[in-house]
């Protein structure tokens, strides 16, 4: 099984190597509800960490997505072009958003862990 790592942005990127695969959580598809757009970020350009990268957009609202980590966007999920919806059926495996080559893997300290993520959930409501 794969680990995935949480932001506060209900965000998570997964690892293989040091390619980073990132997308909104589950719970954040629920708050969102069904998807109807999403804006992907530009490929092969470097994002830092925290910045504005993509919009994912519903019927009722559009929410940013940020960079969990330093890094250069390797690959989007073209799927969601046509497809955005998919984010809701399956969002933490094919519903992937974007590919990240990471600078500094060392970021990923500064993540939550499933078990942290859900207590941070218990936390907020």
């Amino acid at each position: 099984m794969v680990e995935l790592f949480y932001t506060q942005e209900h965000q998570w990127i997964s690892m293989d190597n040091s390619i980073g695969t990132v997308g909104i959580t589950n719970f954040a598809q629920k708050q969102l509800g069904e998807l109807v757009f999403i804006e992907c970020p530009e490929v092969q350009k470097f994002y830092s960490k925290n910045e504005e990268v993509a919009v994912v957009e519903s019927s009722k609202a559009a929410s940013e997505v940020y960079m969990p980590v330093d890094g250069i966007i390797l690959e989007i999920n073209l799927i969601l072009e046509t497809k955005p919806s998919l984010i809701n059926s399956n969002p933490e495996i094919k519903g992937w958003i974007f590919k990240t080559k990471i600078s500094n893997i060392t970021d990923l300290n500064q993540l939550m862990n499933l078990e942290s993520y859900k207590s941070f959930l218990d936390d907020s409501n």
